[in-house]
């Protein structure tokens, strides 16, 4: 049986324990197992909530680097058949959380070691799947005080090859925001449709006019996606259902978009509860804002990676995929890039299996950019 690198290693741990958002403790006690066991000269260490702060001071800063990694996992049933899969029944780690912590766990372990000019503070962010861990992180009394004057985290893409880095200046990822909403009516025997108020049938009337939204309402220049995932109402076939429940998520690639988007749900629904005589609720759960690369920093780190030997770099497209490293871009400058896994399931999917290659690839590429970065 061949070796594997150390990193790889902890990926697997990892990969057993997958915990949602702000329930990542054992992913927390085991990060910190590691981190305490680094050489402690240089490492602050802080936690907050189910995160952790860890500041590496440098030789004689002029400015912090930061560096962000999420840590949680999704609530989805793991179908890789792999032997090291997930030991949380019903999670896993099917964003590449798990090869994110592992890259991070890399570069803090040698920046512990070896020490650049400028102060590198690693971010091990939970609930980035939701509830949203990035903006009160970014708000907490320890980011206050170690605000970094840049910031950078990467996302697994399985679609690209091992050795693929891919980015681009400007608009990453969507504005996103997930939609719920509820109807309330009457219920009453199936045969007696007139005594009741079927929320069924308010309920696929409101799924097909929501889909006239972007067709009809959103520059077609702009882009927008309105996606009902689940819809769920009644309690057996002969009654007539008193509640319905729409599950979605709305993206969008700007900002007014977004605000019109839901304006226009908003009108559609006080329309249903006039037609259906029903009460009717919205809540848009947790919304993250767009992750827009700063122009600058994100050119300057594309020439690097252009010019380093065994990387390929391509310039991306935007995608309509959430991310809420958003929140810090918006306050810090920054950006976010995607590194091939080369997988032949997305994410998000079951049975997404990342090439492990990337992890080291990852860290070797982002030991040289940062150390580079920090010395200049």
């Amino acid at each position: 049986m061949s070796s594997i690198s150390p990193f790889v290693a902890i990926r697997r741990d990892l990969h057993k324990i997958p915990e949602l958002g702000f329930q990542e403790f054992k992913t927390q006690q085991y990060l910190l197992r590691y981190i305490h066991a680094l050489p402690q000269e240089r490492l602050e260490i802080q936690t907050w909530k189910t995160g952790i702060f860890v500041k590496v001071k440098g030789t004689a800063p002029r400015k912090m680097i930061g560096y962000r990694t999420d840590i949680d996992g999704l609530p989805i049933k793991e179908e890789t058949g792999l032997p090291y899969s997930s030991e949380h029944e019903g999670n896993m780690h099917a964003c590449g959380h798990d090869v994110h912590m592992s890259i991070a766990l890399g570069l803090l372990t040698h920046f512990a070691e070896h020490p650049i000019q400028d102060d590198l503070l690693f971010i091990f962010q939970p609930a980035e799947e939701g509830p949203g861990g990035a903006k009160p992180m970014l708000e907490s009394e320890i980011m206050k005080v170690w605000k970094p004057d840049m910031i950078l985290a990467l996302h697994i893409a399985p679609e690209y090859p091992v050795g693929t880095i891919a980015t681009k200046e400007g608009l990453l990822f969507a504005n996103t925001s997930e939609l719920f909403i509820d109807l309330k009516g009457k219920g009453g025997h199936a045969a007696f449709p007139h005594l009741a108020n079927d929320m069924v049938v308010a309920a696929c009337s409101l799924v097909t006019q929501l889909q006239s939204i972007v067709a009809r309402n959103v520059d077609p220049l702009d882009s927008a996606v309105i996606t009902i995932g689940k819809i769920s109402g009644g309690t057996v076939q002969n009654v007539i259902a008193e509640h319905a429940r729409l599950e979605g998520t709305i993206r969008t690639l700007s900002v007014d978009s977004m605000k019109k988007v839901k304006e226009r749900i908003e009108a559609m629904v006080s329309g249903i509860k006039m037609a259906y005589q029903c009460e009717a609720e919205i809540d848009y759960g947790s919304m993250y804002h767009q992750v827009y690369n700063d122009p600058e920093l994100t050119t300057e780190f594309i020439q690097f990676a252009e010019n380093y030997q065994g990387i390929r770099f391509i310039r991306c497209k935007e995608a309509m995929t959430g991310e809420d490293f958003g929140y810090m871009l918006a306050e810090i400058p920054g950006f976010m890039f995607w590194l091939g896994v080369d997988s032949p399931y997305g994410l998000h999917h079951a049975k997404l299996t990342p090439n492990e290659a990337a992890i080291d690839q990852g860290i070797s590429f982002l030991i040289s950019y940062i150390t580079w970065k920090g010395n200049n």
